[in-house]
């Protein structure tokens, strides 16, 4: 299996940028995907998820009413929408999939883990 992410970059404060997750190697309906961050010089952070059977989504109370979540089964690639981006939101962000997880939490390890891309948010 394979994840691959793109859409990252650099922004102002305020500004939004979206980033997409392509998968290949297993279905959507089996796997919830998800996003993690991990800012320098801090741990990892869970971001957001959805759901596998359900499409169901979750986010980190750091990002809620701010990310956005979606898939397009059709296109096997998960989106993360982020608006009103702040500095700390400076991050590189994963992809990351299992297949036993069901979105209430973020995990340490997951299944399958994409790459990275940098989030570059300036004051």
């Amino acid at each position: 299996a394979q994840l691959v992410e793109s859409g990252g970059g650099l922004v102002q404060a305020g500004g939004s940028l979206k980033l997409s997750c392509a998968f290949s190697g297993f279905t959507l309906d089996d796997y919830a995907i998800g996003w993690v961050r991990q800012a320098p010089g801090k741990e990892r952070e869970g971001v957001s998820c959805i759901e596998g059977v359900d499409g169901s989504p979750n986010y980190a109370d750091s990002v809620k009413s701010r990310f956005t979540i979606s898939r397009d089964m059709s296109k096997n690639t998960v989106y993360l929408q982020m608006d009103s981006l702040k500095p700390e939101d400076t991050a590189v962000y994963r992809c990351v999939a299992d297949a036993l997880w069901d979105c209430s939490v973020f995990y340490e390890d997951y299944d399958y883990w994409g790459q990275g891309i940098q989030v570059t948010v300036s004051s």
